[in-house]
């Protein structure tokens, strides 16, 4: 049965206007996106089919682009307007960030450093540059690794909050493997950058690890 014999209000669009994003499934958020489905599968049997087929929304809308492509009702064109719409996200957030006001919310923080962060099938070292009153100057990549690791140089970190005239940071960087714990290295490396921005007059916040869930906060287990 097509969609627009569907009863109003459990139609995917209609829903979403009568009752929010939220209360639609990953399918049904999906097959807005899909707009339309194949011969002989409405776009709301496709995004199950394709669910299905990649495992979770996330692993799909982290595909490379020869999966995605060659998937049924997705292609060249489905994979250049997702990544528009990611890329859109990520900027929604971060503008979020520095709107000149002070960083006071811990979960948008998350949410912008867990959305730079979490796709990056190697290790990415990153840096949030706060000024004095704590308002972000600007997020930064600024270590690639391999998949288990990324070399992570103090001087380099110092050198770059003094450019950037940072009052403040807060680090983060991704497991690959999805398991937001610090590792022994992890715990090293932070009380080095600690200790070594201390000398110039620099606060370390916060140093948050992505993986799967939530990302892991060095600040709230008391590890700074």
């Amino acid at each position: 049965m097509p969609i627009t014999d569907w009863p109003y209000e459990e139609r995917p669009r209609e829903k979403l206007l009568q009752r929010g994003p939220e209360a639609l499934s990953d399918a049904e958020l999906l097959a807005i996106f899909l707009r339309t489905g194949i011969k002989g599968k409405t776009a709301v049997d496709l995004a199950r089919d394709l669910l299905a087929q990649f495992g979770s929304l996330r692993a799909l809308l982290e595909s490379d682009f020869d999966r995605f492509s060659r998937s049924p009702g997705l292609g060249v064109a489905k994979y250049v307007q997702l990544q528009a719409v990611l890329e859109m996200a990520r900027r929604h957030l971060e503008e979020h960030l520095q709107r000149g006001g002070a960083l006071t919310s811990p979960a948008l923080t998350r949410r912008y450093l867990a959305s730079r962060l979490r796709g990056y099938p190697h290790e990415v070292f990153g840096c949030l540059f706060l000024d004095s009153q704590n308002r972000v100057i600007a997020f930064e990549e600024l270590f690639r690794g391999t998949i288990d690791g990324a070399s992570v140089y103090p001087r380099e970190v110092v050198k770059k909050a003094l450019d950037r005239n940072a009052a403040a940071v807060i680090f983060a960087h991704n497991h690959p493997s999805g398991v937001a714990e610090p590792s022994e290295a992890d715990r090293h490396l932070t009380a080095r950058l600690k200790q070594a921005l201390a000398l110039v007059d620099i606060r370390v916040l916060d140093h948050f690890v992505v993986g799967d869930g939530e990302p892991y906060s060095f600040a709230e287990h008391g590890l700074l």
